[in-house]
């Protein structure tokens, strides 16, 4: 298995610029993210609904009644959009001063301007953290085979082990074959001399007792 990666360190900057809404001409506040284009969409998504009734369906996308840094203002609509570039996406959020109480406007952009920043960091943390995850599975499914290589090695030691033990008793066996059969061999040997021995001591015999026979017979 080979692992390969490259790891940067990201900087998520805020910046300022006009963006048409209802052709009125509004400062939001943008960044740049560098990363998969439908994740930055899914992440972008999901943080404009956790800030209020999401209408994504428009153009820009309208959050109405958010709540920006634990402050809801159910007045208020917060507008946001996405430019997607060759390397880069773009993302945007502001809100229109006259639909806002006066009072409240320094807030909404000073937290709106904080809370994209976050956007932008909390992505860059997570897409890290995937790659974390990823290598982690990585490493594990490398200790598993690791400790699978060693269970087998085990195995396979315990094996040889039983298989020269095996071959010792084998080769025990054989030169105990051997001598047995060198001893049957002597054994057989002498028995066919012992044979002939007797075949002779028999036909001896069977001479004498001719013998006598013949000298039974002149017996009047």
């Amino acid at each position: 298995m080979f692992l390969a990666g490259v790891a940067q360190s990201q900087t998520v900057t805020v910046n300022k610029q006009n963006e048409k809404i209802k052709s009125e001409s509004i400062e939001v506040f943008a960044t740049s993210l560098e990363g998969k284009k439908e994740d930055i969409q899914a992440a972008w998504i999901k943080f404009l609904k956790g800030m209020g009734k999401l209408k994504q369906n428009n153009d820009p996308m309208i959050v109405s009644e958010p709540t920006i840094n634990g402050t809801a203002f159910a007045g208020g609509t917060v507008y946001a959009g996405r430019k997607e570039g060759d390397k880069s996406t773009e993302v945007w959020i502001g809100i229109n001063p006259s639909e806002w109480d006066s009072k409240d406007v320094t807030y909404a952009n000073r937290e709106l301007q904080k809370t994209l920043n976050q956007f932008g960091v909390k992505f860059y943390r997570d897409q890290v953290q995937i790659q974390i995850n990823e290598t982690e599975e990585a490493l594990l499914a490398v200790e598993k085979q690791q400790q699978r290589l060693l269970n087998q090695t085990k195995e396979l030691d315990i094996k040889l082990s039983n298989a020269e033990q095996e071959r010792l008793q084998l080769e025990k066996t054989l030169e105990t074959n051997k001598l047995e059969n060198a001893a049957l061999k002597i054994r057989l040997e002498n028995n066919k001399k012992a044979q002939d021995s007797l075949i002779q001591v028999s036909d001896q015999i069977k001479k004498v007792m001719t013998t006598y026979k013949a000298k039974q017979s002149k017996i009047n």
